[in-house]
C-alpha cells in the first residue's frame, strides 16, 4: 500500500491535492501533519480514515520520521520559506529508504521567486518582457539569484535531488496565482486575487498599483492538483524519465496570465454586475494604503511574475481545463462578500 505524508492539508493547496489523489486512490494510507486538535477534527470529518499527526514545521524528528516512513511527501505547508522543515524531510526521506526503494518529495515553491527584478529596482507596475520556460530555458530557473523570494529552500530540495538522487527523487512544483474554490476540509480560498476582490468590495472601487502594466501567470487550484496528481501517478509507476525527477525537475505550473491592472478593472466590472456598488471603478492606489488592507498580496499586484509550464505537459501530460480567472470572478467576488458580512 502506498504511503503519503502530506504536509498542509488545512490549507489551500494542500487540502485541495488531497481531495484529488483521495479521489482517485482511495486505497493509499494517508497520513497529514496538523497543528492543532480542533483542525484534526476537520480533516477526520472529511477524510476518517487519515492518520493525524499532530506537530508543525519546527518539530524536526517528528517530520523526519514521518517522512522516512512514507512513500511519497507532498510538502505545501509554508514549504517555499521553512529551511528547517526542508532539511528536516530530506533527511527523513534518506534515512529510510534506499536505492531499490527510493522516496519522492513533491515540495511545493512559488512563483514569487521570480519578481526579484522588480523588488531589486523598487518600480511596481510597470511591465517585464522576461518569461521564464520550465522546459528549454530551465537553466534560467535553476541559476536564479540567491537573493530571490523563495531561492534558499529552492536551492536545497534541487541540490538534495542531485545529492542524493539514488534514494531520493525531487520534483520542484511552483504555482503562480491560485484561484477557484478549493475542495479542503478547512480553508477554500486563495491570496493574491480574494484580497483584491475583497479590497474592492472594501473601497468600492479596485485598487491598481503604478501603471498597473504588470503580469502574473494564473491557474485554477483543482488544475494545480491535477499536477500533483500526476506526480503520484508517476511515482507509484516507478517512472525515470530524464527531468522528471531531480536536477532540472522545476515545474512551473501556470495556464495563462493576466495583466494586474485589468484584472481589478474586470473586478469592479463584475462586482458592479453583480449589484455590490453603483459605477465600476479601478483607480491606482497608494502602495503603503494597498498594504494596510492586503499586506503583501498587495505588493504583488504590482510585480511581474512570468513563465511558461511546459515540463508538466511535455512529461506528464498536463492538461489544464478549468475555467479562466476572469470567468471565475463573480464566484470569487461572492464568496469575499459573504465573507465580509460575518
Amino acid at each position: 500500500m502506498t504511503k503519503i505524508f502530506i504536509t498542509g492539508v488545512t490549507g489551500y493547496i494542500a487540502g485541495d491535492a488531497l481531495a484529488t489523489l483521495y479521489a482517485q486512490h482511495p486505497d493509499f494510507s494517508y497520513s497529514a501533519l496538523v497543528r492543532s486538535a480542533e483542525k484534526a477534527e476537520q480533516v477526520k470529518a472529511t477524510y476518517p480514515n487519515i492518520r493525524i499527526v499532530l506537530g508543525d514545521l519546527d518539530d524536526s524528528a517528528l517530520l523526519e520520521k514521518e517522512s522516512a516512513a512514507a512513500d511519497i511527501v507532498l510538502h505545501a505547508a509554508d514549504a517555499s520559506d521553512h529551511v528547517g522543515a526542508a532539511n528536516a524531510i530530506v533527511k527523513g526521506i534518506v534515512a529510510g529508504h534506499t536505492k531499490e526503494n527510493p522516496g519522492y518529495w513533491l515540495h511545493t515553491g512559488g512563483t514569487g521567486i521570480l519578481t526579484f527584478a522588480d523588488t531589486d529596482s523598487g518600480v511596481y507596475g510597470d511591465k517585464s518582457d522576461k518569461v521564464y520556460d520550465d522546459w528549454e530555458g530551465v537553466d534560467d530557473l535553476l541559476t536564479l539569484p540567491d537573493h530571490a523570494f523563495h531561492r534558499n529552500v529552492d536551492q536545497l530540495v534541487l541540490e538534495a535531488g542531485v545529492k542524493h538522487a539514488d534514494v531520493l527523487k525531487t520534483a520542484l512544483v511552483c504555482p503562480p496565482t491560485i484561484y477557484g474554490r478549493g475542495r479542503g476540509p478547512c480553508s477554500q480560498r486563495g491570496r493574491q486575487v480574494y484580497e483584491l476582490a475583497k479590497m474592492t468590495l472594501q473601497m468600492k472601487k479596485a485598487p491598481i498599483i503604478g501603471a498597473g502594466q504588470s503580469i502574473w501567470n494564473n491557474v485554477h487550484v483543482h488544475d494545480l492538483s491535477d499536477v500533483y496528481a500526476l506526480l503520484v501517478d508517476a511515482a507509484i509507476a516507478g517512472r525515470t524519465d530524464d527531468g522528471l525527477w531531480g536536477a532540472r525537475a522545476y515545474y512551473l505550473t501556470e495556464n495563462g496570465e493576466h495583466i494586474w491592472g485589468e484584472l481589478s478593472r474586470s473586478t469592479a466590472e463584475a462586482a458592479t454586475t453583480l449589484g455590490y456598488f453603483p459605477e465600476a471603478k479601478a483607480e491606482p492606489i497608494d502602495l503603503e494604503t494597498a498594504k494596510k488592507y492586503a499586506g503583501f498580496e498587495a505588493v504583488s499586484w504590482g510585480l511581474n511574475s512570468r513563465g511558461r509550464a511546459q515540463r508538466a505537459r511535455e512529461l506528464l501530460g498536463w492538461k489544464p481545463s478549468r475555467p479562466s480567472l476572469v470567468g471565475e470572478l463573480p464566484e470569487i467576488l461572492q464568496s469575499e462578500w459573504q465573507r465580509l458580512q460575518k
